[in-house]
């Protein structure tokens, strides 16, 4: 009689397991204070200086801090307890987050120190930013991982989903200070969840900080799929920054005005969503090759902006390149926490973090200048040449098409 083999039973979902639980509340709450922000941020800048160069300097203060620091916070993730790290700069954020809060509420905002806070805040950024990959695989098992990541996608999409909504509500209700109030209070609930997380730590030999860094490099750079995709992602960025510069005067001037350009950014974050669930479903042979050709996708709004195309055209397109980078993010974090060794996996996405959200600052200065120069079809035009390009590109290289 021919033997009988029985199936393993199914794995569950990672939520249904206490560690990632805890993870995901947390990451959901931060997630949707951060969202509500922005917004708040914008408007009680203008509101209190009347200049865009103003809201500028408070967003640089932010974004350099973050750039900079980066490296550093890879190789603490990696040396010391990345739950640790992150509940400590979850801590830091609350406190910068309320002082923000707190001043827009006193009626009379200092901009120096609305600064400074966004300046404190991007430095805790930057050291809690690479413990996101440590925990989740701290928290899950291997064959879990997909799962989880694409959990942490939808949540993310959500976020940006509903966060301008009550962003709104909450600036013409109680005004912008209680946005930032509301995303202290997120902090200090996450921080409060990962007090209780128990991961196991991993060991990692003690080296010169120097050495920690190189060892992160050379890590990134034997992978031929992971520097390539960084490109192509550092490309996409880059491009982002392009159309988020030109996008909202085209579509004020052409497209039917501010309705449309705010109706754009919601059709991107439905899309977002969209990419996110449709990637907890799939489970592509040839996933990186998979999502960086997604990720193409991003060429065809910035075209269509350069064509003058129809604002359902362009807004349609956002949709669709919005669902490309909503498919990629779990797909890469997944692919990412299955390769690299635990012992350097925050160094290797701290990399990943700096060269993708460099690109970011260049897009911003450029995309101005070439459109005084040439009009801004030239610059959109190119930012879409770029981003296909190096996108479509990585499929060339063999490590790419070998990685399933």
């Amino acid at each position: 009689m021919p033997a009988t083999t029985t199936a393993p039973p199914p794995l569950p979902h990672p939520l249904r397991t206490r560690p990632f639980r805890l993870l995901f509340a947390g990451r959901v709450l931060s997630l949707t204070g951060d969202a509500v922000v922005p917004a708040a941020l914008a408007l009680a800048v203008l509101e209190a200086t009347g200049s865009t160069g103003a809201l500028a300097l408070v967003l640089a203060c932010a974004m350099v801090p973050k750039l900079v620091l980066l490296p550093v916070g890879g190789v603490l993730a990696d040396r010391f307890d990345a739950r640790a790290i992150a509940l400590a700069m979850d801590l830091v954020r609350c406190a910068a987050q309320l002082l923000v809060g707190l001043q827009l509420l006193s009626g009379g905002p200092d901009l120096w120190l609305i600064a400074a806070a966004s300046a404190v805040g991007g430095a805790a950024g930057a050291f809690a930013m690479p413990t996101g990959s440590p925990l989740v695989r701290g928290t899950v098992a291997p064959e879990a991982l997909h799962r989880a990541n694409a959990a942490m996608g939808i949540a993310y999409s959500a976020t940006r989903v509903g966060g301008p909504a009550l962003a709104g509500a909450l600036i013409l209700t109680v005004g912008p200070g209680w946005a930032f109030v509301l995303d202290a209070a997120s902090f200090a609930v996450s921080a409060a969840l990962l007090a209780v997380l128990r991961i196991a730590p991993v060991p990692v030999p003690r080296r010169s900080f120097v050495a920690d860094l190189r060892e992160g490099w050379r890590e990134v750079r034997s992978r031929d799929w992971y520097w390539t995709s960084l490109v192509a992602h550092s490309a996409w960025n880059g491009a982002a920054a392009v159309l988020a510069t030109l996008g909202p005067a085209i579509a004020v001037d052409r497209l039917g005005g501010a309705g449309t350009w705010v109706l754009l950014l919601q059709v991107g974050a439905v899309g977002l969503l969209a990419g996110s669930l449709l990637a907890d479903r799939l489970k592509p042979s040839r996933p990186v090759l998979t999502a960086n050709l997604a990720l193409a996708s991003y060429a065809l709004p910035l075209l269509l902006l350069a064509a003058e195309a129809p604002a359902a055209l362009v807004i349609g397109a956002y949709g669709l390149a919005q669902a490309g980078l909503g498919f990629l993010t779990p797909v890469w974090d997944t692919v990412v926490q299955r390769a690299v060794p635990e012992q350097v996996l925050a160094r290797v996405v701290s990399y990943d973090w700096l060269l993708s959200l460099a690109a970011m600052p260049v897009g911003y200065a450029l995309a101005p200048l070439a459109a005084d120069a040439w009009g801004p079809g030239v610059p959109l035009a190119a930012a879409a040449v770029v981003v296909a390009g190096c996108c479509l590109a990585t499929a060339l290289v063999p490590g790419v098409r070998r990685i399933r």
